[in-house]
């Protein structure tokens, strides 16, 4: 797959707030998938998490949603070079998810997978610490089946292909698994504000 570098948006306009080569989108919030967006019921969804981990567990919706509600409040930021401020997630911080699994101290990396069988892969330190979320609900809504629902991984420090729509599970690693995106010319950990859009970045 040819990767296109030169990405082209609104015109920039200088906000300290904004990470290099991004626009804001402001109300906009541009749908982009590598799939076609699946027919998904919250009764048909689940989430796994196992790999290096000493109790592999798989989540019902009820289940997930038993767990400590939590909710990110701040910034994302697209490849593609938009990024939209002051958005609202709600669901549960994915440290709730770890807690019970107990990753091994040999764990380093995570493929983040999908219901569709997208894959994205993350350093595990960029997923724990108050810093990732599996969300079911922007603005205090669900979350629209474009945009991820019934539910989407939200790591939002980092450019939001690394957010698996549709999420499926996490499976936990000792090493770095490229997934989709990062086998086809993107950067395997994808900060904005380094601006690491492609490998070599």
């Amino acid at each position: 797959m040819h990767v296109t570098r030169g990405f082209t948006g609104r015109p920039r306009v200088p906000n300290a707030a904004l990470p290099p080569g991004q626009y804001d989108a402001g109300d906009d919030w541009p749908v982009l998938s590598a799939e076609v967006t699946p027919e998904l019921t919250p009764a048909e969804w689940t989430f796994r998490v196992d790999g290096l981990v000493e109790r592999p567990r798989t989540w019902t919706w009820e289940q997930a949603h038993a767990l400590p509600a939590s909710a990110y409040e701040g910034d994302i930021h697209c490849v593609t070079s938009w990024s939209k401020f002051d958005v609202r997630f709600g669901g549960v911080s994915l440290d709730a998810f770890l807690d019970v699994v107990r990753p091994h101290g040999s764990a380093t990396h995570v493929v983040a997978y999908a219901h569709t069988g997208y894959t994205t892969s993350l350093p595990l330190a960029d997923v724990t610490g108050g810093r990732a979320w599996i969300a079911w609900e922007y603005d205090g809504r669900p979350l629209a089946p474009e945009h991820g629902g019934p539910a989407r991984l939200i790591v939002p420090h980092l450019y939001f292909w690394k957010s698996a729509k549709w999420i499926a599970g996490l499976r936990l690693l000792d090493h770095d698994e490229p997934g989709f995106w990062e086998s086809n010319g993107y950067h395997p950990r994808g900060n904005p504000w380094e601006e690491q859009r492609y490998s070599g970045d």
